[in-house]
């Protein structure tokens, strides 16, 4: 009979030691995203510097430093300093970057298809010119490993399907240069695609369309739904047998601007197992900054009929109406509020981070250059975001949708390829 009885005397004792000792303190939010960060660092979905090269460079990377770009900005050129480079992407705690080797919708076929060559070309240099910092990637294995080395693991999509010009030939080639997903169209229609600011031609994807999608997913190459029509969105999701995502989209339910994705397109995606990256850019953040930027169209349509044949006064006029009505921009809180929005609708699984850095002019306060991350994930914390669900944020969503994509094409190596007859 002892034997209970020194148990319970024990077991008392401990009770009153534990209840003396003093409560271990909450973390702050700040401790709580910084400890998600540390644990799953941010994988952005879309950066557009291979464009910044081509538009400021010509592709040129001799007297480029990407350890500091912060001196970039040439108003005579009209251009804003860069937002990414190599500090700020440390400090943003970036682990994983999908370089967009974005091309002009404007480009025929053919030169749409060198262009995006050539974009391919110019990131992987850019990749190994920094062999201490970046990892150039195929496979999510590569990413883990990456991270493990302290490097951000590199990857690359093509912005807009008349990259591969018509041809599952050229798509499958492009694959094998490393480009790891398309998005489908960018601001105009191709010939396969309808795209989300172009009048209708194909009612989403016409029968080659759908076929790009299959030969994507048998690849492993990653379906992106950004900048293309509803139906287009929801004929993917009606043919896609593996995860997709949008890579550089908000919520259509927080901000109706063409751009985002529809409530429609969310639940479909969330059944697709896929993820939408959210975008800084404040006309697809915020309505006020998307009325302004229709207003400012407006005005500027306006001037060209007034003084037609002296476009040097419509300018002019059009840039001091803009300095006396600046756009709207928003914060951190309203970036939040469409990841809110997309976790609340279809679950903390299917939302990640796509900013489009350097893909635009300016984004929204507090967010404006590769280095902010971090408060995003402080503001969502205070919003009572936990550890697990941030990584989820950060990275770890990207990398099961990857997982997923590349265990699907795996399951189909022994199909042939999707064959189309050439155009010329």
């Amino acid at each position: 009979m002892r034997k209970p009885i020194l148990l319970a005397a024990l077991l008392a004792c401990s009770l009153t030691l534990s209840a003396s000792l003093p409560a271990k303190p909450a973390r702050t939010p700040e401790q709580v995203a910084m400890a998600a960060l540390a644990a799953a660092p941010v994988w952005d979905g879309h950066n557009d510097v291979p464009g910044i090269l081509r538009d400021r460079r010509k592709n040129v990377l001799d007297g480029f430093d990407f350890a500091d770009t912060r001196n970039t900005a040439d108003p005579a050129k009209g251009d804003v300093a860069m937002h990414t480079d190599l500090a700020r992407l440390k400090t943003g705690k970036v682990g994983a970057q999908f370089w967009s080797v974005y091309i002009s919708a404007n480009l025929s076929d053919t030169q749409a298809v060198q262009a995006v060559i050539e974009q391919i070309d110019v990131t992987r240099r850019l990749i190994a010119r920094y062999p201490q910092q970046l990892q150039f990637c195929l496979d999510s294995a590569c990413i883990e490993a990456a991270w493990k080395q302290g490097r951000i693991g590199s990857m690359m999509g093509m912005e807009g399907g008349h990259s591969i010009g018509g041809s599952l030939a050229v798509l499958r080639q492009l694959y094998a240069m490393g480009a790891r997903y398309m998005t489908l169209t960018h601001s105009k229609n191709n010939s396969w695609a309808d795209s989300a600011t172009d009048a209708p031609v194909h009612n989403g994807l016409n029968p080659l369309g759908k076929d790009v999608v299959r030969e994507m997913q048998r690849l492993g190459m990653l379906v992106d739904i950004s900048h293309v029509s509803e139906k287009t969105m929801l004929d993917v999701f009606a043919i896609a047998k593996a995860p997709v995502i949008a890579s550089h989209s908000n919520a259509f339910g927080v901000n109706p601007h063409p751009r985002n994705v529809p409530d429609s397109a969310l639940d479909a995606l969330k059944i697709n197992d896929g993820i939408v990256m959210v975008n800084f850019y404040p006309p697809f953040v915020l309505d006020a900054a998307r009325r302004w930027g229709a207003e400012r169209d407006a005005i500027e349509a306006r001037l060209k009929t007034l003084h037609r044949g002296n476009p040097a006064r419509a300018k002019a006029e059009l840039e001091d109406w803009v300095k006396a009505n600046p756009m709207p921009r928003g914060t951190v809180k309203d970036v939040a509020d469409h990841i809110d929005y997309i976790a609340k609708r279809i679950g903390v699984d299917h939302v990640g981070l796509g900013a489009d850095l350097d893909g635009i002019d300016v984004a929204v306060v507090g967010l404006e250059d590769a280095a902010s991350y971090p408060a995003l994930f402080i503001e969502l914390a205070r919003r009572g975001w936990s550890q697990a669900d941030l990584e989820k944020l950060a990275s770890r969503n990207m990398l099961r949708v990857l997982k997923a994509a590349e265990a699907y094409a795996a399951s189909r190596r022994m199909d042939p390829p999707i064959e189309n007859p050439t155009s010329f």
